[in-house]
């Protein structure tokens, strides 16, 4: 049996069923280029015990719910949040949630965050990087802004594609790169919008180490303090980033106590996960206690609940 604490997992998504059969039906099977992993709540949990994970807060990732038709989004947000409160009700010490909101209709998603926070009790709220080109930080959202601001909500960002004609025509696919430079561009517009100025009780998480944002800090600030401190309040997961490439940029940005550990499953394989879990525990730039604290104690302080009883 480890000795080793077990991790709490901030970037787990999960595809219901509807949810795949939905977006089939419409003709959309990948996201950003990669084929949608099979997925089911026992081969979570597996994979979760095998990684020692105690706990995830799952998700729904790219390409999300809206397609330019607004019942069909408000409706699968309502069911990606109802199947999330299930799985929380039966797995209530493994699992926490992310709302889906059926932006960017902005009432809809406020009755949407009501319901999904107040009677369905997840824990926090999953936006996209971008939705119909709409990006994190533009006014029109500022409504929305506003209640998470009143709420002190736990916001997961994840990085969504641009359109297609926007994409750059090289054969990489838009998830390795294009997923970097959109995370960066929504922390971006959210510093120049003076989004994070106004909305200082929002505690965004951007996943994969901020993207490109710690390396383009003093570019996206020009040097000045205010915007570094307002970069610096942000969390950062560490999915797919766990690696000194990415960790020495990182570190120069975030304190470790606004680091937390993120899998990305089931859109990584998991053995790509294994050696991104024995490269961090083998990173040298944190001490033990601040290990610890990044695959666990961080993210029982943004979800207390997971705390043993």
């Amino acid at each position: 049996m480890s000795t080793i604490p077990p991790k709490i997992d901030v970037h787990h998504h999960i595809l219901p069923p509807e949810y795949i059969s939905s977006l089939a039906k419409k003709g959309i099977i990948k996201s950003a280029g990669i084929n949608f992993p099979e997925w089911d709540v026992e081969s979570s949990i597996k994979f979760m015990d095998r990684q020692n994970i105690e706990a995830a807060v799952v998700s729904i990732s790219a390409p999300g719910i809206y397609f330019r038709e607004t019942d069909f989004t408000r409706k699968l947000a309502r069911h990606c949040n109802e199947f999330s409160a299930d799985l929380i009700k039966k797995y209530p010490k493994r699992f926490g949630a992310f709302a889906v909101l059926p932006l960017p209709d902005i009432n809809a998603s406020l009755l949407e965050l009501e319901y999904a926070l107040d009677t369905l009790k997840l824990d926090g709220v999953g936006l996209l990087s971008n939705v119909d080109e709409h990006y994190l930080g533009d006014s029109e959202l500022n409504d929305l802004y506003n209640e998470l601001n009143r709420r002190n909500a736990v916001v997961f960002v994840h990085p969504n594609t641009p359109p297609k004609e926007k994409l750059p025509n090289t054969k990489v696919p838009p998830a390795v790169m294009e997923f970097v430079f959109d995370t960066t561009r929504a922390v971006a517009n959210l510093v120049y919008n003076q989004t994070l100025k106004k909305f200082p009780n929002i505690r965004f998480i951007f996943p994969h180490a901020g993207g490109a944002v710690p390396f383009l800090t003093w570019r996206i600030s020009f040097g000045e303090k205010r915007v570094i401190k307002y970069l610096k309040r942000l969390y950062y997961d560490l999915a797919l980033s766990s690696t000194p490439y990415s960790l020495r940029s990182l570190q120069e940005l975030a304190d470790p106590s606004h680091i937390l550990f993120g899998s990305d499953y089931p859109f990584l394989p998991e053995p790509l996960t294994s050696i991104l879990i024995k490269e961090f525990e083998k990173y040298d730039g944190f001490d033990l206690q601040q290990h610890r604290a990044i695959e666990r104690d961080n993210i029982l302080a943004l979800f207390p609940r997971f705390k043993l009883d």
